[in-house]
């Protein structure tokens, strides 16, 4: 299904300020139900978008396409799975590459800063505006996930199940000005205002490869290329063609979204079912998280499962050992 453009007005922000004429793009799989019942919200990573639930689609993150399709564990003959672009992204929601209504230029620097609640009550908007008042579940994996605990805090009738992988209920693990620092060496940066020439192509490959090493992509290539020197080329080649899509300006946007994320205080709102999975190699969610985790949210009166991956394949290891946790989920959605 091609890419889905939706206008939902104007946005107030939790800052108090105002994003103007919102567009949130989205993919789907399945079909709307008669009674628009039966919709799953699959929610993306921190640089990937709604392809990954297409079975077209090469997300670096890893694709969901071992879990969602027909017969599989969000099995599209039931069920109707959304995947919205978070807003601040790249990926034909409204972003920094955006053009403000203002003054008709990119927003770039000038984009206002969003939180995770923005960011879900966008989504929300759009579900709305799509007729859909309630949901079977929301998912999603790493920003995705914090995106599904804060969908669980924010609208908590919303949904009956929620499923966060490789997330944390505090504040994750960030490197702003680690970020900021790296995209201001380029000569083009220029304060976020690059535009006028072209993405930091060159400055965001190398930032890439470091990234995919770390999301374990290595692992999730050595099977089939033990050759080193053929899976460095590999990596350099999805790094690229991710860096020529990518605006530099979101990677940003976003980290400061995640910068934002705590929901410790407020598990008592929930009340859909969830169910929790970290990865044993998970480098950016240990399972070390999961025993102070559940006991909060038991405490909290939440009905709450964990699945820890006994995967080599670190913070992609829930799509790219997909068939580890494949029948766990399938129950928990039905």
């Amino acid at each position: 299904m091609a890419l889905r453009c939706e206008k939902i007005g104007d946005l107030i922000l939790e800052s108090g300020h105002t994003l103007n004429s919102v567009q949130i793009a989205f993919e789907s799989v399945g079909e709307l139900s008669p009674d628009r019942g039966n919709a799953v919200l699959v929610l993306h990573g921190y640089t990937s978008g709604p392809d990954m639930i297409l079975p077209t689609g090469e997300p670096t993150e890893g694709s969901w396409c071992g879990l969602i399709g027909s017969g599989k564990a969000v099995d599209t003959d039931r069920y109707c799975v959304i995947c919205p672009n978070a807003i601040g992204s790249t990926y034909g929601s409204t972003g920094p590459g955006s053009r403000n209504p203002a003054n008709g230029k990119p927003y770039g620097a000038s984009f206002p800063e969003l939180t995770m609640r923005d960011v879900v009550n966008s989504q929300y908007a759009l579900l709305r505006q799509l007729e859909i008042k309630q949901l079977v579940a929301v998912v999603g994996a790493s920003f995705g996930g914090l995106q599904a605990l804060q969908w669980s805090i924010s609208f908590p009738e919303f949904m009956n199940r929620v499923v966060a992988v490789a997330a944390s209920l505090g504040r994750p693990p960030v490197n702003i000005d680690g970020i900021r620092n790296s995209l201001a060496r380029d000569s083009h940066w220029n304060d976020g205002n690059y535009y006028e020439h072209g993405n930091l192509i060159e400055t965001l490959v190398p930032m890439r490869v470091g990234m995919l090493k770390s999301f374990g992509v290595e692992h999730v290539l050595a099977q089939d290329l033990p050759d080193p020197v053929e899976r460095n080329a590999v990596i350099e080649r999805r790094a690229r063609e991710w860096a020529r899509g990518f605006d530099a300006n979101a990677l940003l946007v976003l980290m400061k979204i995640m910068a934002t994320h705590d929901v410790s205080r407020d598990l008592e709102k929930i009340r859909a079912r969830v169910l929790y999975v970290l990865s044993r190699t998970d480098p950016f969610f240990s399972p070390t998280l999961a025993a102070d985790a559940l006991a909060r949210l038991r405490e909290a009166g939440v009905d709450v499962s964990y699945q820890e991956l006994n995967s080599e394949k670190g913070h992609s290891a829930a799509t790219t050992d997909a068939a580890l946790w494949t029948p766990l989920l399938k129950s928990f959605l039905t």
